[in-house]
Formats: structure tokens, sequence, C-alpha cells
């Protein structure tokens, strides 16, 4: 019957790679993390300066920033690594920070930092200089969503600076990614809520919706749920959904088996408010498309541009580091913070 051996053969030739491809994924969650140690980072005397250093990026020129959020100010050290100056420095009114939650350097080195002063929530541009050039304010008030250890987070708490929009998570709007242009202006909402079973309880669906707005360089963007069971979905440049995928591996079974499934609630301007912790602490995409996501848990994830887990490593410094943020400098370059330290990714 070559009608029906013509089938088979044709299943068999499908099946195949897949087959392949399920061996392999296997075979590298069954063994150990990649080992990458550190290449150089900010010498000590100048990194023991800050605070709480929770972003590490670089210019173009070379020049280090630095977001240390502890103590509501940016820092920019100069690209030989000899000082740093404090260019964004505490307050509550414009061309100051209070309360900050997200920062990102663009390219040009126009710096973008959201804030909350008084629960307000607001986006201000600075040079590099730390002079004020532009900003804008978000209605309504900042609620918290997530918290890390003994540090609730309210606000915006990831933001992508393209130079030309901001791109922040804010589910109370309907969406994963709202993209507002320089004056503030809504410009799109890419991405729908995903489901949650906790629709009935607003404040906990919103909650399992936060997560980190990637830009992509090879086009399009990512979005990476930060809460909940940890998944990541990739978008075209024209906001559609390409696909979405499930992180899985020995470090997402036990985050998954120590998940809550009722989060207390504690009162936050008279409203009492679910805090929930999350999966994922960082995420960013390097110059080939490819999506790293770091766990709470000392371990990052790699996926190439077909959402396919290629890689899982770890970071090494004066011991293994769990990354707050992540910047690439060059396709091989990866900064990470806290620590301030540079890796070879290659």
């Amino acid at each position: 019957m070559p009608g029906v051996y013509d089938s088979v053969m044709r299943r068999s030739r499908c099946v195949a790679p897949l087959f392949a491809l399920a061996v392999g994924m296997t075979a590298l969650l069954a063994r150990e993390p990649d080992v990458l140690t550190s290449v150089r980072g900010i010498p000590a005397h100048i990194a023991g300066q800050f605070e709480e250093p929770i972003g590490f990026q670089q210019d173009e020129s070379g020049d280090y920033f630095v977001f240390d959020r502890r103590a509501h100010a940016v820092y920019r050290i100069d690209a030989a690594r000899t000082a740093a100056t404090r260019v964004i420095d505490i307050g509550p009114e414009p061309g100051h920070v209070l309360g900050p939650t997200a920062f990102d350097v663009a390219s040009n080195g126009i710096i973008a930092v959201a804030d909350a002063p008084q629960q307000g929530e607001r986006i201000q541009f600075f040079n590099t200089k730390g002079e004020r050039i532009g900003g804008f304010s978000l209605p309504g008030r900042a609620a918290p969503r997530v918290v890390i250890g003994t540090l609730v987070l309210s606000g915006v708490g990831s933001l992508q600076f393209t130079g030309r929009s901001v791109l922040m998570n804010q589910p109370e709007a309907g969406g994963l990614i709202t993209e507002y242009g320089l004056a503030g202006t809504a410009l799109r909402t890419i991405g729908a809520l995903r489901p949650t079973g906790h629709e009935d309880d607003r404040d906990v669906h919103l909650a399992l919706n936060v997560g980190l707005p990637v830009v992509n360089p090879a086009g399009g963007f990512y979005f990476v749920f930060q809460t909940g069971e940890p998944r990541f979905r990739k978008y075209s440049r024209d906001g559609r959904l390409l696909f979405e995928r499930t992180l899985q591996g020995k470090e997402i079974d036990g985050l998954m088996q120590a998940m809550p499934t009722t989060w207390p609630r504690r009162d936050v301007g008279g409203r009492q408010l679910p805090v929930v912790p999350p999966v994922v602490r960082a995420a960013a995409a390097d110059p080939e498309g490819r999506l790293w996501i770091s766990l709470v848990t000392p371990v990052t994830y790699v996926f190439d541009a077909d959402g396919d887990l290629v890689r899982r490593v770890q970071f090494k410094a004066a011991g293994i580091v769990s990354p707050a943020s992540l910047f690439f400098a060059s396709r091989s370059r990866l900064l990470i913070s806290p620590g301030l330290y540079e890796f070879q990714v290659d």
C-alpha cells in the first residue's frame, strides 16, 4: 500500500526532528549550567560607594552608568573606570528622582528614569551630565505589585528606552506592554494579558501579569512574565504575537513547588493589595536576538530566536552572582549588576 507507506514516512520525517530536539533539550537540562567567569569589573574602591546598584549600562562613548535605587541616584563612571560622578540626585522636584524604580540608557546617551514621588509615577529624561531634558507624568498612583525579599516595588518596575519611545509594563492599562512617546502620549498597547485563574480578583490577576518588556535588536519585542508560571512571548515590530514559550528546568521545578497559591495583602494608601514574589529578576536580548532570562535563583536561561533553550549559565565573580540587571554592551560583552561585572559571553 504505497499511499499508506508514503504517509507513514512523511510523518516519521516530521517526528524525527522533534524527537531529536526533545532529546537534546533533555540533555541540556540534565547537565550543570555553564559557568562564566568575570573578565573585569568596576574597581572595588568605586563599586563600594554604591548602596544598591541594580542597573549597570554603557553608552557609545564608553562611559558607564550605575542606577543606585537605594541612594535615589544615577552615577556616571568614565570609560577608564577611574572615578564615579553622581549625575542625577535625590529629590521630588523635576530634575531629581525619588523612589526610582527603573532606568535605561539609549545608545545616544539619553537616560530615562522612572520614579514615584508621593506615589505619583513619572518618567524623566536626562543627558549624560544629568541635566533634565524632558519627561512626563503617568496617570493614577503607583501600586505595589512585586516584592523581592523585604523590598516592595511600586510603579513601573522595568522600562526600555529606544531613544524615540518608552516601553513599560502597565497591566492595569489592559495590555502587557504600553509604548509612550517622549511627550507622554500612549502610542499603542502590545500583547493581551494572560489567563491566570484569578480573573475574579483583579489585583492578583494584574500582579500575575507583571513582567519585563525587552526590545529585540533583531526586530520586534519580547515580554518576560516576572511572576507566576515563568513564560515569555515574542512579538513582531507591529505588535503581532509570534509565539509563547514556558520555561522548564530543574531550577524552575523548585521555584514552582515553592510558589504560593494565595498572597498576603498589605495596606497601601487605605487599600489592601497583594504583593507577589517574582520568579524572574532580569532579562535582556543580545544583538543577535537571543533572549537571556535570569531567575531569582542564580541561573540564567538563554533562548534562540525561535524560542528554543540553547544554554543555561551562571555568572561567577567573587562568587556566583544572581543578576539584578543584564546589559549587552556589544555582541560578546555583557554587563551585570550587582557587583558591576563584565563577562565575555561567546
